[in-house]
């Protein structure tokens, strides 16, 4: 089983990344197990600097389930995050990507939207994802694993493949049912 790496709070990253949430919405990231909930969702800025935001908010959706549950549902929809700003318009000046978590009697899925291909697109560079663009040999690269990453650890997953509003998404079942994680 694979060692869990201590994920540093927000307090402890760089910059107060809480600045631009109303107090009201506070409790989203806080780490805490939240007021139960269906479905809860935030619209993120799409930066680098939201990363940490985004991965407190998915860690908190998490917050009821074990530690090992919550790591793997983390890291899974923070890898999302960063391909939403990474190879799509949300990683333009002034565009944003929107993260949607809906709790399940079995499970959690997270819906990532983005704002589709980006402008500096050429034919063949950051298209539509989709499971079958994944290669045997991507979870030993040095980049280029998340979606081999959630393929591997998410139950189930897949994306709406319109190029225009691009909608991931993975299902992890709380008991990690389908997923390679144990095994990892």
């Amino acid at each position: 089983m694979p060692t869990l790496v201590s994920v540093p709070t927000l307090a402890q990253a760089e910059g107060s990344v809480l600045s631009g949430v109303p107090d009201e919405y506070r409790h989203y990231f806080n780490g805490r197990p939240p007021v139960p909930f269906t479905k809860r969702h935030w619209e993120f800025p799409g930066e680098p600097a939201s990363v940490p935001l985004a991965r407190a908010f998915l860690d908190t959706c998490a917050a009821c389930r074990d530690s090992e549950f919550r790591y793997v549902f983390a890291l899974l929809g923070t890898e999302l995050a960063t391909n939403a700003i990474r190879h799509s318009r949300s990683g333009e000046e002034g565009q944003t990507f929107v993260l949607r978590v809906t709790r399940g009697p079995n499970g959690l899925t997270l819906v990532c939207r983005d704002s589709g291909a980006p402008s500096r697109a050429v034919a063949g560079e950051d298209g539509p994802l989709s499971a079958g663009a994944l290669a045997g040999d991507q979870l030993t690269a040095e980049n280029g694993r998340g979606l081999a990453l959630v393929d591997s650890f998410a139950s189930a997953w897949g994306d709406n493949g319109h190029p225009s509003i691009r909608k991931v998404w993975f299902h992890l079942a709380y008991d990690l049912t389908g997923s390679s994680w144990p095994a990892a």
